[in-house]
């Protein structure tokens, strides 16, 4: 699939922070995609090219991500000032009510803040591989990459496609690879900062009133997914009120970047449908 250009490319001065942005002009319904940590736009470009000729699609890094970043004060962004970052950026592009917001990890905690504290600011969370809280797994993981000597980058970046990327593609794994050996030190003491601080949270619920949640919720976890346990988000499913879970078969935490085949699941989704995709793709 051939990745369009975006109609605008711009970095928009928040507070504090830089936040680099895209818009893919369209004239049909508007989605805005919120990367997971240390993850950056770039995340979605297979996103971009399956769904750019029929959504208005916005894209930006928070900070930490890409080229995001923070010019004073701390390095990372606390949640409630992602929070106010996501609002600037849809304010800014011009999001209508009608948005779909289409998130990744941690960005679907910062999704559902924005929709607890905004309850009628989007139509639609579609929030893959997210949880209340980290597993042991990931605890694990977490801890073991922040003990370990941060100038060698290579043994980061394969110990998180040792511990949740064994099923991405070859060519994504070497893509992680290069992202890490590139990352600036800031960058890397920000992605350890801010897993030490996912790790010492006991659950969302502590900090986001997941009732007061109005939109329609779609949480999409893979099925193999080895650092976001089901029961817990079976739980977390049962905390929003208009939500539906979905497992997807033969992928872990990555989703759309293990297998084009998510792609199908988002469409249906977007469009308010349930077809045979599902059947072969999902189970609930």
């Amino acid at each position: 699939m051939k990745i369009p250009s975006p109609t605008i490319k711009d970095v928009l001065t928040i507070g504090r922070f830089e936040i680099p942005y895209r818009v893919y002009e369209n004239g049909g319904p508007h989605l805005i995609c919120l990367n997971g940590i240390q993850q950056s736009m770039a995340m979605w470009q297979g996103f971009v090219a399956r769904f750019a000729a029929d959504y208005r699609i916005v894209l930006f890094n928070f900070p930490g991500q890409g080229k995001g970043r923070s010019v004073s004060g701390p390095l990372r962004a606390s949640l409630n000032e992602e929070v106010a970052i996501l609002q600037e950026v849809m304010e800014t592009t011009h999001v209508n009510q009608e948005v779909s917001l289409c998130t990744a990890s941690w960005g679907g905690i910062i999704a559902l803040a924005f929709a607890s504290q905004h309850p009628h600011a989007a139509k639609r969370l579609l929030l893959g591989s997210i949880g209340t809280k980290p597993n042991q797994k990931m605890i694990e993981m977490i801890r073991k990459g922040c003990m370990m000597d941060q100038s060698d980058r290579a043994r980061i970046a394969d110990l998180i496609i040792e511990s949740f990327g064994q099923k991405l593609p070859e060519a994504i794994k070497k893509k992680i690879g290069i992202q890490f050996h590139t990352l600036s030190k800031g960058n890397l003491q920000s992605f350890c900062e801010h897993g030490l601080k996912v790790i010492s949270v006991q659950t969302i619920s502590d900090h986001i009133d997941l009732k007061n949640i109005q939109v329609e919720t779609v949480i999409m976890r893979g099925e193999e997914d080895t650092i976001v346990d089901l029961d817990d988000v079976v739980f977390l499913s049962s905390q929003i009120p208009n939500c539906q879970l979905r497992v997807i078969k033969n992928v872990g935490h990555f989703l759309h970047l293990e297998s084009e085949q998510v792609f199908d699941v988002y469409q249906d989704l977007l469009a308010n449908r349930i077809t045979h995709s599902y059947n072969a793709l999902m189970s609930t």
